[in-house]
């Protein structure tokens, strides 16, 4: 991680891996919660032939790309984004790139991947704005 910038910007994660789950997630319990959802709301979220998972931005690329780690090895992470990528069955499969955007409000940009991920696939990645988290 030590690569990776303290400034702003967008990061994605990719898999290259089965659409298989584990059936407990290894994330973190904030205030209680348990980030495992049905495995109904998996199926409903993974996009079929696509490699990206999540799609991010952070103000600070470093500080959120350790929270992320750190709430897959389980620690009580406040921030829940892309928490679906932890009922993946290998983890080591996940990769990670990241892009500084000088000069541009690493939101925006993030909106502006989502949408063009959107666009090509009928959906946003996997682990964004899930839309079927039932109970």
């Amino acid at each position: 991680m030590s690569a990776c910038p303290s400034t702003g910007g967008v990061y994605v994660i990719t898999y290259n891996g089965p659409a298989a789950f584990v059936e407990r997630s290894c994330g973190g319990w904030f205030k209680g919660k348990d980030p495992t959802v049905p495995r109904s709301a998996l199926l409903a979220n993974w996009v079929e032939g696509a490699e990206v998972v999540y799609i991010g931005k952070a103000d600070q690329l470093r500080r959120r790309l350790t929270q992320f780690a750190d709430f897959g090895e389980g620690k009580p992470i406040g921030h829940w984004g892309g928490r679906l990528i932890w009922r993946l069955p290998s983890v080591e499969a996940l990769r990670v790139a990241w892009k500084e955007t000088p000069g541009r409000v690493p939101v925006e940009v993030e909106s502006e991947l989502i949408a063009a991920f959107r666009q090509a696939h009928g959906k946003p990645p996997f682990a964004n704005d899930p839309h079927r988290l039932g109970a």
